[in-house]
Order: structure tokens, then sequence, then C-alpha cells
């Protein structure tokens, strides 16, 4: 059975084909991001409309009754890599959000943000608020924080789905279903070998942005955590799944692999420059070896799980936020599949859960 979504803040489209995998087909989508609409357009047709969703929320009510309004409210100011302002302007946004469920009283809604906002003492009013409208509306919430690499996404991401259901339906069959998605993830190696090395011809878009030897390193256990160069990029092992990939890609902050690590099973210069340092050697006056290099744009779309063929629109530095402010494709079907599940009643899987309990 089809059913019908409306998207917002919606960017590249990212959750938007996990929800069309789940048969939930999206008839309005909107961004403010110009290249984000056209990338989105490019892939997913006309339905999609560039401006702020302040100035368009009049334009949702011809979608009263709609099954599910899903996206992801800008998280900037809630993300611990930024300022954690809940007076910047983006931060209000997800109040937005709650607006367009007033006016469109979808069966199920899903908002996607950062883990932090799930979480934070700083921000439980934020979460009780947007719980309390929700609720006066009829619907019972659960909010959930995933690990992308629990749902075949090759990537320690971490996102809370605040998800409301009404008419009856369960959110604990919901948290049910939603466990039933679990799936191991490939790992980083698993991903690129097929695409080939940077600059073959499955694997063009290169990034240019120069790997830099840190004078003053952090150290961390991990020879992957810590600062051992410069700029935000940390490398990443090739058996293991990616750090969280950030929409400031396409300089200094996109990550690094071991290229003759990842396809020729030679010894990591990362890992030997890190025992190096830990052992109390002086930090490198040198530029690392060129085997160091940085993520490729076609190896971050596959790290987002995005399909192959996926086209986008903009210069490589606006491609790289695109990709970085989506969701992982896979992750989005995963909570599209169990909201999907949810509403028709099918069949739970016997499971134990413990006593549901708001993150509030």
């Amino acid at each position: 059975m089809s059913r019908s979504g409306v998207s917002l803040f919606s960017g590249a489209g990212g959750m938007d084909v996990g929800f069309a995998r789940a048969g939930i087909k999206t008839v309005w989508a909107n961004d403010i991001v110009a290249d984000a609409c056209a990338t989105y357009e490019a892939n997913h047709g006309s339905v999609v409309h560039h401006g702020s969703i302040r100035d368009l929320l009049s334009e949702l009510h011809r979608f009263e009754g709609v099954d599910v309004l899903f996206g992801g409210p800008p998280c900037q100011g809630f993300s611990v890599a930024g300022k954690m302002d809940l007076d910047d302007l983006r931060s209000q946004l997800v109040f937005t959000y709650m607006e367009a469920v007033k006016i469109v009283r979808p069966s199920a809604f899903v908002l996607e943000n950062v883990r932090a906002l799930g979480e934070l003492e700083k921000f439980r009013e934020v979460r009780e608020r947007m719980i309390q409208a929700a609720s006066k509306l009829g619907y019972a919430c659960t909010l959930v924080v995933l690990t992308a690499s629990d749902y075949g996404v090759p990537q320690a991401r971490e996102r809370m789905f605040l998800v409301g259901l009404r008419g009856g339906a369960n959110p604990r069959d919901f948290e049910r279903h939603l466990r039933a998605q679990k799936r191991r993830a490939p790992t980083l190696r698993d991903i690129v070998i097929p695409l080939g090395r940077a600059g073959s011809p499955r694997n063009m878009r290169v990034c240019r942005a120069k790997v830099t030897i840190a004078a003053r390193p952090v150290l961390r256990k991990s020879p992957y955590a810590g600062m051992l160069f410069n700029g935000q990029g940390r490398p990443l092992n090739p058996f293991g799944y990616a750090s969280t990939l950030p929409a400031t890609m396409g300089g200094n902050r996109t990550p690094i692999i071991d290229e003759e690590h990842m396809f020729d099973g030679a010894k990591s210069w990362v890992e030997e420059y890190h025992a190096h340092l830990m052992g109390g050697g002086i930090p490198s006056e040198s530029d690392p070896p060129a085997r160091l290099r940085r993520l490729t744009v076609d190896e971050t779309l596959l790290l987002q799980t995005f399909p192959v063929g996926y086209e986008f629109v903009g210069k490589q530095s606006s491609v790289f936020t695109q990709i970085g402010n989506a969701v992982p494709c896979d992750l989005a079907f995963a909570v599209a599949e169990a909201v999907r599940r949810t509403l028709e009643g099918a069949e739970c899987p016997e499971q134990e859960l413990p006593q549901l309990q708001l993150a509030v």
C-alpha cells in the first residue's frame, strides 16, 4: 500500500530516498538552499519548493491528513560541534516544524536532529515544548537516539528521531518494528574498494585539500581519534566505520584515508605515526606521504548510502555540504519502514522492550 508524505528541510533528498523505499511517496517538499532544491528536483521531480518554510506554511493546508510529515530542521544550534545556541534563529525552526504538524495533522510525523537535542539537559525545555505541542494535537510520542551503523550505514553517525503517532498507533509497536530493521553495516573498506582508487573512472571527484601534520597534535588512545593533522578532518580506519561526515567537508575538515592501507594491505602510516608519538616521539616537520588523501565525493555518497547514480547539482563545495547535511538513506529507510508498519498495524516482532521513557 503506497502512502504519501510531506518533506520539510529536505536538502538533497536523502531522507526522501529512504521514505520512498518504504513506500511513502513525497507529494510536497521544501528547502531554503537553491542547490539542494536543484539536486532534489533532479532525482525526485518537481514537488520541491525553494524558500523559507516560514513563508510557505500556508501551502501545507491542502495536504491535511497526509500519512507522514518528516524532516530534519537545521541542527547547527544544537550540535556539540557548534555553539549550542538556543538563540540561534535556526534553533527555532523545530517549533516551525511543529506548526507544520498542526496544519497538516498527519497520521505520523518524524523529526530528525542531532543526538544532543535528544539527550542534553541544556535542551530539555526544547524537547518538552515539542512533545507537549504534539500531545495537545493527539500524538503519542517516542524519542529515540540511533547509531547509523546499526542500520546498515558504514558510519558512526548518531541522530535523534522524535516520532509522533495518532489514531491509536502505539509508539512501542514502532520501537519493536524499528529494532527489527537492525542489520550489520559494511566497513569503509567494503564500500570503497569497488570504486577503485581516487581518480579512477568510478572515483573521479577527488578532494584537493592538502593533508598537513599538526605541529601540536592532540593524542588519544586510538590513532583515529584526537588530532594528528591540521584541520578537523580525522583519519579513518578502513576496517571500521567512518566518523560522522560533516557538512563542512571539501577542505581540511574532509576525513583522511591511507590509500595503501586501504587497497594494498600495507601497514597503516597513521597507526605507526601515532605509536611514534605515544612513545614520546616528536611531531614530524615533513609532509605526510602522498598515500594519505581526503575522501572523494563518491566515497562520501556511499558512506551516506545514497543510491548509485544519484545526481548532485552545484560546485564541489556545495555537493560536499549537501552530502554532509543529509540523513543517511538507509537509516531513513529503517525509521520510515517502522513508521509504515506501525500505521498499518503490521504484526510486531516479539521482543522484550524496556518501559518506554521519553527523553525529556
